[in-house]
């Protein structure tokens, strides 16, 4: 009778702790489960993602950006009240084949022509430029924040929007550039450049550590500002609005160019361009019929060729440890047909 009351004991026992283990490994289940619901993927938070493939700064690329991120280059990050979409990128990393920047941004799948249209909006924020370059370079120290790209032709850019802030500045610069569609060869190309706050692409140091004055009227780092760029039957619509800054709107023909002769070009190009040898004039046309496409997201402007920022070999680690690289976050963001403009 004891033997019999000691195995069924034991029996008991193991029957606890076989119940103990499995319900420590749903509890396992549930706690997993409620992370995995947690976890945001960028296609949570900005949810027109189906509509782009991307590039990030190490080389990866995707065609299916739903519940799709890359560490260190493309995630959500929460900045204690709101959840943002973040683009990473070093100063040296795998480029594209047009391109000695490294970037982290997303391409259009759809392609439309200035004629039809489209329509891009982002509010963002940028957290971070390189902090290594040359003054002097009027790419030093800089990220493009939003493009319209040609797809054929000289595959020239319309629009590039970007954001610049020198070393040792508080506030930095947003403005636009229209590159040129430039008439035979394009070894001639250049871009204008439209100041929104602080300065425009043209201004820049006396040497090649001597930054120029803060902009009075710039944007800091970490300040959210958002952008609107509608094409609508040919014209390109721009509209820029920040709390506390003057709301900039500006309008550019894509189908008439303004610099059809050497008497055309502005004098901020003769500056900037004419020692490089590009002082080329644009087909009267303009980029007319030409398939175009959006880009948005960080497409950071330094590298250790033209402005002479720090890369460190490549070494991505290290770049990121030291400031050789650009960062920005993404709130929110539409893509779509072009409207009429109020």
């Amino acid at each position: 009778m004891k033997t019999r009351a000691i195995t069924i004991s034991v029996i008991l026992i193991l029957l606890g702790f076989l119940f103990f283990l499995g319900s420590c490994k749903e509890k396992t289940k549930q706690v997993q489960s409620v992370a995995s619901a947690a976890h945001k993927y960028p296609s949570d938070v900005i949810p027109f993602m189906d509509e782009w493939k991307i590039l990030c700064g190490d080389g990866t690329r995707s065609e299916d950006l739903v519940n799709f991120e890359k560490k260190d280059f493309f995630y959500v990050e929460n900045d204690g009240q709101t959840d943002w979409v973040v683009y990473k990128t070093p100063n040296s990393g795998v480029t594209s084949r047009t391109s000695s920047n490294t970037r982290t941004e997303l391409g259009q799948k759809a392609h439309w022509i200035p004629e039809t249209g489209g329509k891009l909006t982002g509010t963002l924020k940028v957290m971070q430029v390189s902090t290594t370059g040359d003054a002097t370079v009027s790419s030093s120290f800089s990220t493009v924040v939003g493009q319209i790209h040609s797809d054929e032709g000289h595959e020239n850019e319309p629009l590039k929007v970007f954001y610049k802030k020198f070393p040792g500045h508080e506030k930095g610069s947003v403005f636009w550039n229209y590159e040129i569609n430039t008439a035979g060869s394009n070894e001639g190309r250049w871009d204008f450049s439209t100041a929104v706050w602080g300065y425009d692409f043209s201004d820049v140091g006396a040497s090649a550590t001597e930054n120029p004055e803060e902009p009075q009227d710039g944007v800091a780092l970490g300040e959210e500002f958002s952008y609107e760029v509608n094409v609508f039957e040919g014209m390109m619509y721009l509209t820029f609005t920040a709390e506390g800054h003057e709301t900039k709107k500006f309008a550019k023909n894509l189908l008439k160019s303004d610099f059809v002769t050497k008497a055309d070009v502005p004098e901020q190009i003769l500056a900037t361009y004419y020692e490089r040898g590009r002082d080329g004039v644009e087909r009267d046309t303009a980029y007319t019929g030409e398939i175009q496409y959006f880009k948005q997201g960080c497409y950071n402007q330094a590298n250790g060729k033209s402005t002479k920022s720090e890369t460190y070999g490549g070494d991505i680690a290290k770049q990121y440890a030291n400031g050789s690289f650009a960062e920005v976050w993404f709130k929110d963001a539409t893509v779509g047909a072009g409207t009429k403009p109020n």
